[in-house]
Protein backbone atom coordinates (compact mmCIF):
# COMPACT_ATOMS: atom_id res chain seq x y z
CA UNK A 1 0.00 0.00 0.00
CA UNK A 2 2.94 2.37 -0.50
CA UNK A 3 1.31 4.29 -4.01
CA UNK A 4 -1.65 6.54 -3.27
CA UNK A 5 -3.84 5.66 -5.78
CA UNK A 6 -5.24 9.31 -6.42
CA UNK A 7 -1.75 9.78 -8.38
CA UNK A 8 -1.46 5.64 -9.32
CA UNK A 9 -4.76 5.84 -11.59
CA UNK A 10 -4.94 9.79 -12.71
CA UNK A 11 -6.20 9.32 -15.74
CA UNK A 12 -3.09 10.67 -18.45
CA UNK A 13 -5.30 11.29 -21.47
CA UNK A 14 -8.52 13.34 -21.94
CA UNK A 15 -10.11 10.13 -23.54
CA UNK A 16 -9.63 8.43 -20.10
CA UNK A 17 -11.51 10.71 -17.92
CA UNK A 18 -14.85 9.52 -16.31
CA UNK A 19 -17.68 11.47 -17.03
CA UNK A 20 -17.80 15.20 -18.69
CA UNK A 21 -18.32 14.22 -22.36
CA UNK A 22 -19.11 17.45 -23.93
CA UNK A 23 -16.45 18.99 -21.87
CA UNK A 24 -13.35 16.42 -22.88
CA UNK A 25 -14.85 16.41 -26.39
CA UNK A 26 -14.66 20.47 -26.41
CA UNK A 27 -10.93 20.31 -24.70
CA UNK A 28 -9.53 17.35 -27.27
CA UNK A 29 -10.58 19.84 -29.93
CA UNK A 30 -8.84 22.44 -28.82
CA UNK A 31 -5.47 20.01 -27.62
CA UNK A 32 -5.99 18.79 -31.73
CA UNK A 33 -5.75 21.76 -33.23
CA UNK A 34 -2.31 22.92 -30.74
CA UNK A 35 -4.52 25.58 -29.68
CA UNK A 36 -5.84 26.53 -26.40
CA UNK A 37 -7.51 29.92 -24.83
CA UNK A 38 -6.93 30.71 -21.33
CA UNK A 39 -10.26 27.92 -19.88
CA UNK A 40 -11.61 28.46 -16.10
CA UNK A 41 -12.86 25.22 -14.97
CA UNK A 42 -15.09 25.53 -12.35
CA UNK A 43 -17.08 22.91 -9.97
CA UNK A 44 -17.35 20.66 -6.72
CA UNK A 45 -14.13 18.98 -5.63
CA UNK A 46 -13.16 15.70 -6.99
CA UNK A 47 -14.72 16.06 -10.26
CA UNK A 48 -11.91 15.84 -12.80
CA UNK A 49 -10.76 19.87 -13.21
CA UNK A 50 -7.24 18.90 -12.45
CA UNK A 51 -6.86 15.77 -14.13
CA UNK A 52 -8.19 17.59 -17.23
CA UNK A 53 -5.63 20.83 -16.78
CA UNK A 54 -2.72 17.56 -16.45
CA UNK A 55 -4.06 15.55 -19.33
CA UNK A 56 -4.18 18.73 -21.73
CA UNK A 57 -0.72 19.69 -20.66
CA UNK A 58 0.50 15.56 -21.35
CA UNK A 59 -1.47 15.60 -24.78
CA UNK A 60 0.28 18.84 -26.17
CA UNK A 61 3.87 18.72 -24.96
CA UNK A 62 4.50 14.93 -24.67
CA UNK A 63 7.73 14.10 -22.60
CA UNK A 64 8.60 17.51 -21.99
CA UNK A 65 4.69 18.48 -20.31
CA UNK A 66 6.65 19.18 -17.25
CA UNK A 67 8.82 21.91 -18.43
CA UNK A 68 6.22 23.72 -20.15
CA UNK A 69 3.14 23.01 -17.11
CA UNK A 70 3.54 24.78 -13.57
CA UNK A 71 0.92 24.34 -11.27
CA UNK A 72 0.07 27.01 -8.49
CA UNK A 73 -2.67 26.75 -5.72
CA UNK A 74 -3.95 29.93 -5.40
CA UNK A 75 -5.04 28.95 -1.52
CA UNK A 76 -1.82 28.16 0.02
CA UNK A 77 -0.32 31.75 -2.24
CA UNK A 78 -2.94 33.71 -2.78
CA UNK A 79 -1.54 37.44 -2.24
CA UNK A 80 -0.45 40.19 -5.37
CA UNK A 81 3.20 39.18 -4.81
CA UNK A 82 2.52 35.77 -6.20
CA UNK A 83 0.92 37.70 -9.35
CA UNK A 84 4.05 39.64 -9.82
CA UNK A 85 6.73 37.21 -8.93
CA UNK A 86 6.27 33.31 -9.96
CA UNK A 87 3.20 33.69 -12.35
CA UNK A 88 4.90 36.44 -14.44
CA UNK A 89 8.60 35.04 -14.18
CA UNK A 90 6.66 31.82 -15.69
CA UNK A 91 4.87 33.30 -18.19
CA UNK A 92 7.43 35.35 -19.77
CA UNK A 93 9.82 32.71 -20.08
CA UNK A 94 9.45 30.83 -24.19
CA UNK A 95 8.18 27.48 -24.53
CA UNK A 96 10.40 24.16 -24.98
CA UNK A 97 9.12 22.30 -27.89
CA UNK A 98 7.18 22.96 -31.32
CA UNK A 99 3.98 24.23 -29.10
CA UNK A 100 3.56 27.93 -29.30
CA UNK A 101 2.89 28.57 -25.40
CA UNK A 102 3.47 27.31 -22.04
CA UNK A 103 0.72 26.41 -19.09
CA UNK A 104 0.20 27.83 -16.08
CA UNK A 105 -2.63 25.72 -13.83
CA UNK A 106 -3.93 28.05 -11.05
CA UNK A 107 -5.88 25.64 -9.03
CA UNK A 108 -8.52 27.37 -6.27
CA UNK A 109 -8.51 30.38 -8.00
CA UNK A 110 -11.17 31.35 -6.28
CA UNK A 111 -9.23 31.87 -2.88
CA UNK A 112 -7.11 34.21 -5.06
CA UNK A 113 -7.67 38.30 -3.41
CA UNK A 114 -9.68 40.36 -5.60
CA UNK A 115 -5.91 42.66 -5.97
CA UNK A 116 -4.39 39.37 -6.92
CA UNK A 117 -7.00 38.61 -9.49
CA UNK A 118 -7.06 42.53 -10.82
CA UNK A 119 -3.07 41.80 -11.35
CA UNK A 120 -3.64 38.75 -13.07
CA UNK A 121 -6.13 39.73 -15.20
CA UNK A 122 -3.35 41.83 -16.92
CA UNK A 123 -0.78 39.32 -16.64
CA UNK A 124 -3.17 37.14 -19.23
CA UNK A 125 -3.26 39.38 -21.69
CA UNK A 126 0.22 40.71 -21.49
CA UNK A 127 1.55 37.26 -22.39
CA UNK A 128 -1.04 35.53 -24.00
CA UNK A 129 0.79 34.55 -27.30
CA UNK A 130 3.45 32.86 -24.81
CA UNK A 131 1.44 31.62 -22.27
CA UNK A 132 -1.96 29.79 -21.40
CA UNK A 133 -3.86 29.98 -18.17
CA UNK A 134 -6.09 27.21 -16.71
CA UNK A 135 -7.87 28.36 -13.66
CA UNK A 136 -9.94 26.02 -11.46
CA UNK A 137 -12.35 26.79 -8.77
CA UNK A 138 -15.06 25.31 -6.73
CA UNK A 139 -17.07 29.12 -7.02
CA UNK A 140 -17.04 30.80 -10.48
CA UNK A 141 -19.00 33.69 -9.12
CA UNK A 142 -15.82 34.44 -6.74
CA UNK A 143 -14.02 35.58 -10.16
CA UNK A 144 -13.94 38.48 -11.11
CA UNK A 145 -16.25 39.29 -14.55
CA UNK A 146 -13.03 40.32 -16.29
CA UNK A 147 -11.25 37.28 -15.97
CA UNK A 148 -14.08 35.38 -16.82
CA UNK A 149 -14.42 36.99 -20.25
CA UNK A 150 -10.77 36.16 -20.40
CA UNK A 151 -11.58 32.60 -20.35
CA UNK A 152 -13.50 29.44 -21.77
CA UNK A 153 -15.80 28.47 -19.10
CA UNK A 154 -16.28 24.51 -18.24
CA UNK A 155 -18.72 23.76 -15.74
CA UNK A 156 -17.96 20.09 -14.43
CA UNK A 157 -20.95 18.05 -12.82
CA UNK A 158 -20.71 15.82 -9.78
CA UNK A 159 -19.71 12.23 -10.97
CA UNK A 160 -22.69 10.02 -11.43
CA UNK A 161 -23.01 6.85 -8.83
CA UNK A 162 -22.47 4.44 -11.99
CA UNK A 163 -19.61 6.45 -12.93
CA UNK A 164 -17.57 6.00 -9.73
CA UNK A 165 -18.71 2.79 -9.57
CA UNK A 166 -16.99 1.97 -12.98
CA UNK A 167 -13.64 2.94 -12.44
CA UNK A 168 -13.62 1.94 -8.88
CA UNK A 169 -14.33 -1.65 -9.99
CA UNK A 170 -11.71 -1.42 -12.47
CA UNK A 171 -9.15 -0.08 -9.56
CA UNK A 172 -10.24 -3.05 -8.01
CA UNK A 173 -10.07 -5.41 -10.85
CA UNK A 174 -6.19 -3.60 -11.18
CA UNK A 175 -5.06 -4.34 -7.10
CA UNK A 176 -6.59 -7.74 -7.45
CA UNK A 177 -9.12 -6.98 -4.76
CA UNK A 178 -12.67 -8.67 -4.15
CA UNK A 179 -15.12 -6.24 -4.18
CA UNK A 180 -18.89 -6.56 -3.56
CA UNK A 181 -22.01 -5.21 -5.30
CA UNK A 182 -22.79 -3.29 -1.93
CA UNK A 183 -19.65 -1.75 -1.21
CA UNK A 184 -19.51 -0.43 -5.06
CA UNK A 185 -22.84 1.16 -3.55
CA UNK A 186 -21.62 1.99 -0.22
CA UNK A 187 -18.67 3.99 -2.07
CA UNK A 188 -20.93 5.68 -4.63
CA UNK A 189 -22.55 6.62 -1.36
CA UNK A 190 -20.15 8.46 0.59
CA UNK A 191 -18.38 9.69 -2.30
CA UNK A 192 -21.36 12.27 -3.41
CA UNK A 193 -19.87 12.83 -6.48
CA UNK A 194 -16.36 13.34 -5.70
CA UNK A 195 -14.04 10.70 -7.36
CA UNK A 196 -11.05 11.52 -4.98
CA UNK A 197 -13.25 10.80 -2.06
CA UNK A 198 -14.02 7.69 -3.62
CA UNK A 199 -10.59 6.14 -4.51
CA UNK A 200 -9.12 7.37 -0.87
CA UNK A 201 -12.19 4.83 0.41
CA UNK A 202 -11.17 2.19 -1.55
CA UNK A 203 -7.85 2.33 -0.31
CA UNK A 204 -8.32 2.68 3.23
CA UNK A 205 -10.75 -0.30 2.77
CA UNK A 206 -8.41 -2.57 1.25
CA UNK A 207 -5.69 -1.60 4.20
CA UNK A 208 -8.34 -3.51 6.23
CA UNK A 209 -9.13 -6.09 4.16
CA UNK A 210 -8.59 -7.84 0.57
CA UNK A 211 -12.15 -9.17 0.34
CA UNK A 212 -13.97 -5.35 0.49
CA UNK A 213 -18.10 -5.48 1.53
CA UNK A 214 -20.25 -2.55 3.02
CA UNK A 215 -19.03 -3.78 6.23
CA UNK A 216 -15.52 -2.74 5.55
CA UNK A 217 -16.56 0.15 4.26
CA UNK A 218 -18.72 1.97 6.65
CA UNK A 219 -16.04 0.54 9.13
CA UNK A 220 -13.15 1.83 7.58
CA UNK A 221 -14.52 5.61 7.34
CA UNK A 222 -15.94 5.84 10.57
CA UNK A 223 -19.49 6.58 9.09
CA UNK A 224 -23.09 4.85 10.45
CA UNK A 225 -24.93 2.89 8.01
CA UNK A 226 -27.60 4.73 6.24
CA UNK A 227 -29.98 2.08 7.93
CA UNK A 228 -28.98 3.32 11.37
CA UNK A 229 -29.68 6.49 10.63
CA UNK A 230 -33.21 5.54 9.35
CA UNK A 231 -33.82 3.76 12.54
CA UNK A 232 -32.55 6.94 14.53
CA UNK A 233 -35.37 8.98 12.85
CA UNK A 234 -37.78 6.63 13.11
CA UNK A 235 -37.56 5.82 16.82
CA UNK A 236 -38.09 9.83 17.34
CA UNK A 237 -40.71 10.06 14.65
CA UNK A 238 -42.91 7.32 16.87
CA UNK A 239 -42.05 9.33 20.02
CA UNK A 240 -39.71 7.07 21.58
CA UNK A 241 -37.48 10.25 22.75
CA UNK A 242 -34.95 8.06 25.02
CA UNK A 243 -34.89 5.32 22.62
CA UNK A 244 -33.70 7.75 19.97
CA UNK A 245 -31.46 9.60 22.16
CA UNK A 246 -29.85 6.17 22.98
CA UNK A 247 -29.02 5.84 19.73
CA UNK A 248 -27.55 8.59 19.12
CA UNK A 249 -25.13 8.06 21.86
CA UNK A 250 -24.26 4.59 20.20
CA UNK A 251 -23.71 7.03 17.22
CA UNK A 252 -21.12 9.23 19.13
CA UNK A 253 -19.39 6.69 20.70
CA UNK A 254 -19.06 3.52 18.37
CA UNK A 255 -18.01 5.97 15.25
CA UNK A 256 -16.61 8.99 16.80
CA UNK A 257 -18.73 10.89 14.32
CA UNK A 258 -18.93 14.93 15.28
CA UNK A 259 -22.41 16.22 15.45
CA UNK A 260 -22.03 18.01 11.96
CA UNK A 261 -21.50 14.44 10.43
CA UNK A 262 -24.71 13.25 11.75
CA UNK A 263 -26.65 16.40 10.82
CA UNK A 264 -25.52 15.58 7.67
CA UNK A 265 -26.52 12.25 7.45
CA UNK A 266 -30.14 12.90 9.07
CA UNK A 267 -30.42 15.25 6.32
CA UNK A 268 -29.58 12.77 3.37
CA UNK A 269 -31.86 10.42 5.11
CA UNK A 270 -34.47 12.33 5.65
CA UNK A 271 -35.67 12.15 1.91
CA UNK A 272 -36.08 8.35 1.72
CA UNK A 273 -39.02 8.11 4.94
CA UNK A 274 -42.26 7.31 3.66
CA UNK A 275 -44.00 9.86 5.50
CA UNK A 276 -46.07 13.06 3.75
CA UNK A 277 -44.34 16.01 2.24
CA UNK A 278 -45.47 18.56 4.37
CA UNK A 279 -43.71 16.23 7.23
CA UNK A 280 -40.50 16.33 5.51
CA UNK A 281 -40.66 19.61 5.00
CA UNK A 282 -40.70 20.61 8.99
CA UNK A 283 -37.70 18.35 9.42
CA UNK A 284 -35.82 19.99 7.09
CA UNK A 285 -36.77 22.99 8.11
CA UNK A 286 -35.93 21.59 12.47
CA UNK A 287 -32.51 20.45 10.61
CA UNK A 288 -31.24 23.96 9.10
CA UNK A 289 -31.95 25.54 12.36
CA UNK A 290 -30.11 22.63 14.22
CA UNK A 291 -27.47 23.06 11.75
CA UNK A 292 -27.02 27.01 12.16
CA UNK A 293 -26.43 26.51 15.90
CA UNK A 294 -23.64 24.18 15.18
CA UNK A 295 -21.93 26.54 13.68
CA UNK A 296 -22.17 29.25 15.87
CA UNK A 297 -20.40 26.92 18.61
CA UNK A 298 -23.31 25.40 20.09
CA UNK A 299 -22.94 22.27 22.38
CA UNK A 300 -23.53 19.16 19.51
CA UNK A 301 -25.54 16.75 21.69
CA UNK A 302 -27.60 19.18 23.12
CA UNK A 303 -28.62 20.37 19.80
CA UNK A 304 -29.32 17.12 18.24
CA UNK A 305 -31.08 15.67 21.15
CA UNK A 306 -33.09 18.89 20.81
CA UNK A 307 -33.60 17.77 17.40
CA UNK A 308 -34.58 14.29 18.11
CA UNK A 309 -37.19 16.35 20.49
CA UNK A 310 -38.64 18.15 17.88
CA UNK A 311 -38.84 15.02 15.46
CA UNK A 312 -41.14 13.45 18.83
CA UNK A 313 -43.17 16.07 18.26
CA UNK A 314 -43.43 16.12 14.63
CA UNK A 315 -44.13 12.88 14.66
CA UNK A 316 -47.37 13.00 16.83
CA UNK A 317 -49.24 13.99 13.66
CA UNK A 318 -48.16 10.69 12.17
CA UNK A 319 -49.49 8.44 14.97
Amino acid sequence: MEDIWIEKYRPKRLSEVVGHREIIERLSAYVKSKNIPHLLFAGPAGTGKTTCAIAIARELFGDKWRQNFQELNASDERGINVVRGKIKDFARTAPIGDVGFKIIFLDEADALTSDAQSALRRTMEMYSRVCRFILSANYSSRIIEPIQSRCAVFRFKPLSGEEIKSYIRMIADKEDLEITEDALTAIAFLAKGDMRKAINTLQVSASISRRIDSDVVYRSTSTARPEEIKELIECALKGEFLASRKLLEELFTRYGLSGEDILNQIYQTVYDLTIPEDKKINLIERIGETEFRLVQGSNERIQLEALLAQFALIGKGLR
